[in-house]
């Protein structure tokens, strides 16, 4: 087992990652004075995992209320959030009462909101199970729920107080799932650790082939890195909206394909290559860069090229993205590989250049 420290002072956490950890109770055991915790999963994750959580907190003398949602990106919404509130209250759950995300990101985001906002704040753990939450969404403290007009634009920052990454729950993940994970682990080389890319480009057929070790060295590189990332600039103010690299072009595609249509990294996937060509239009890197880009995602088995939504549905539906500022969209580009920047100043030619050309690869 690896452990990392989110360093925020009186709210600093660990980040635990290794194999068997689901069934390491002293893990836990810091983060639970009380006898009593609820775990929120879903449909899918509580086939394969809820009972061996649950037998787990019995073993440290915790009995534990099971809130299972559905399972999917078009339920992370208020009404899901609901049923959440409705759980809690119904089972007189106190202040004391921890809130365990047991799950992928859509899970540990919703899960994270409720506690930031039941009885104006209740403690929280992560226990992530897909490799997208384990290297991204369940560090950092970023909660919350989709609109119909945009993505994760309703949320709070809210830090847990553990992050438990069991490396075995990776074993009942589907491909398409490892790949989306694949795509925020890439990210982080290509924003600011240009040797981790060239392990990565090394090592992705180990990835994809769910070697152990491969697998527990790219979460710890990716969590380190985003640790950092956090520690420096934990609300976003400046450099923590580096980690947004495809992010203003990827959820685009995910409201406009409609929420679940596409994962999330599949998304970031085609919105880094809409972003390496916008890159390249103000010359920042080079053709053969974004043609690596490419072909480090293809690798991954991530899509490449956009869906048609039409130049101006991907103008409307960007203006929504969280980094817009005096009106004006900023985007995550990159400098050289390794080296990202935020931008504000992209012509509108060379954008509209990038939406017509990434649609067509």
């Amino acid at each position: 087992m690896q452990t990392l420290t989110v360093g925020l002072e009186e709210r600093s956490y660990p980040i635990h990652i290794g194999s068997g950890l689901l069934g390491q109770a002293e893990l836990l055991q810091p983060c639970l004075p009380r006898k009593r915790a609820v775990i929120v999963t879903n449909t899918t994750v509580a086939p394969l995992y809820l009972d061996k959580l649950r037998h787990t907190l019995q073993h440290i003398g915790v009995s534990s209320v099971p809130i299972i949602l559905p399972d999917g990106e078009e339920y992370k919404n208020s009404a899901t959030l609901n049923l959440i509130y409705d759980a809690l209250l119904s089972n007189h759950c106190e202040r004391s009462t921890p809130l365990i995300a047991l799950g992928g990101g859509v899970v540990g985001d919703m899960t994270g909101y409720a506690a930031a906002t039941y009885l104006r704040g209740v403690p929280f753990i992560q226990v992530p199970t897909t490799l997208l939450a384990q290297v991204d969404s369940s560090v950092g403290g970023k909660t919350g729920i989709n609109h119909p007009l945009g993505k994760n634009m309703i949320g709070a920052f809210y830090q847990p107080q553990l992050v438990l990454a069991d490396t075995d729950t990776l074993n009942t993940l589907p491909d398409n799932e490892l790949s989306a994970g694949l795509a925020e682990v890439i990210k982080y080389g290509l924003i600011r650790d240009l040797p981790f890319l060239e392990w990565l480009e090394q090592n992705m057929d180990k990835l994809l082939a769910r070697d152990k070790a491969a697998l527990q060295y790219a979460i710890a590189r990716s969590c380190q890195n985003k640790a950092e990332v956090v520690v420096a600039d934990e609300r976003e103010s400046g450099e923590r909206a580096l980690l947004n690299l495809g992010h203003t072009f990827g959820h685009a595609i995910e409201s406009g394909m409609g929420y679940g249509n596409w994962l999330h990294g599949e998304g970031v996937a085609v919105g880094t290559v809409m972003a390496a060509d916008l890159s390249q239009r103000l010359d920042w890197i080079s053709a053969q860069d974004v043609a690596r880009i490419r072909n480090l995602l293809k690798q991954a088995r991530l899509p490449v090229v956009a869906p048609d939504l039409g130049t101006g549905k991907y103008l409307e539906l960007m203006e929504l993205d969280k980094k817009v500022e005096d009106g004006k969209m900023r985007f995550v580009l990159l400098k050289s590989l390794g080296g990202a920047v935020v931008s504000g100043g992209v012509p509108p030619e060379l954008l509209r250049q990038t939406l017509e050309a990434c649609v067509h690869g």
